[in-house]
């Protein structure tokens, strides 16, 4: 598993991602479906999902529909239409961000 403070600034632009994949998800299945896609790599506690889905709520970019479930109710997520272009921005920023980590970690280091 990554250390938290690595994948810390890059768990909204996954949520993101992933949820967009989708036509709707609810909390458990994203840590579920983080943590299965990643081998266990990456694990997101539900006290670090909740504030991004919370926020991200409140600024347009999800959705949600509760669903009863017998006597439970499920929050399901889902990628508002003005949200899909912040999902473009996200990936496209996250695409480079990772090629700028590549020329860093995987260049020959010279010598001045």
């Amino acid at each position: 598993m990554y250390n938290k403070e690595l994948t810390k600034g890059t768990l909204q632009p996954i949520i993101l991602k992933l949820i967009s994949s989708r036509e709707k998800m609810y909390g458990y299945e994203i840590t579920q479906e983080v943590k299965k896609m990643t081998s266990g790599k990456i694990d997101i506690s539900e006290g670090a999902l909740y504030p991004i889905l919370h926020k991200l709520e409140a600024k347009g970019v999800l959705d949600t529909e509760k669903v009863f479930i017998g006597k439970r109710v499920r929050k399901y997520y889902k990628v508002t239409k003005e949200g899909r272009q912040k999902v473009k921005e996200v990936t496209n920023e996250m695409n480079d961000f990772i090629d700028t980590l590549h020329l860093i970690f995987n260049s020959e280091t010279q010598k001045l």
